[in-house]
């Protein structure tokens, strides 16, 4: 009986938080549309937008490559139905922008995103806006440098272990 009534207990505690978790989000799902703007303005100030400059062209670029292996000979007509696409379909860019700028909109009041802003329009903001991508670019550098240590280490750990059993790796 006991058992029975904490499994019980711990059901209904759980279909309350599933509820109040759903709930939560479905109420930030809809910010405003002086937050959506808010968050396009730090997206732009924080320079975030250029992140997308790419993936038009790329997907323009990488579905033409698809053709290319069998049509060889379309190269021309290809890459000029790949330019017009690239420039009819570069505007869309702006669906993604709109899209994160809700993520931001639905994750920080206004007034936070406002604060934030002050920050990027600072100028210790202005320097950290130029100088991430450097930073981004190197730890990316330096974690895969590292990985390929800790590969080659985790290897020679593995031979080594094996190798106690009776085993030549």
């Amino acid at each position: 009986m006991i058992k029975t009534s904490i499994a019980w207990r711990n059901a209904a505690a759980a279909v309350a938080l599933s509820w109040l978790a759903c709930s939560l989000p479905a109420a930030a799902q809809q910010p405003t549309p002086s937050a959506i703007a808010t968050a396009k303005e730090l997206l732009v100030v924080k320079n975030a937008t250029a992140m997308f400059d790419p993936i038009i062209p790329g997907v323009v670029q990488s579905t033409m490559n698809t053709f290319l292996p069998t049509n060889p000979n379309l190269f021309k007509e290809l890459n000029e139905v790949a330019g017009r696409l690239r420039n009819e379909l570069g505007p869309r860019r702006n669906e993604i922008v709109d899209e994160v700028a809700r993520l931001y909109a639905q994750r920080f009041s206004e007034a936070e995103m406002k604060e934030i802003i002050a920050f990027y329009k600072s100028p210790v903001g202005k320097k950290f806006v130029n100088e991430e991508p450097a930073v981004i670019d190197q730890s990316l550098q330096r974690a895969e440098a590292w990985s390929r240590k800790m590969a080659d280490e985790v290897l020679t750990r593995f031979r080594a272990e094996m190798k106690k059993k009776g085993y030549d790796l």
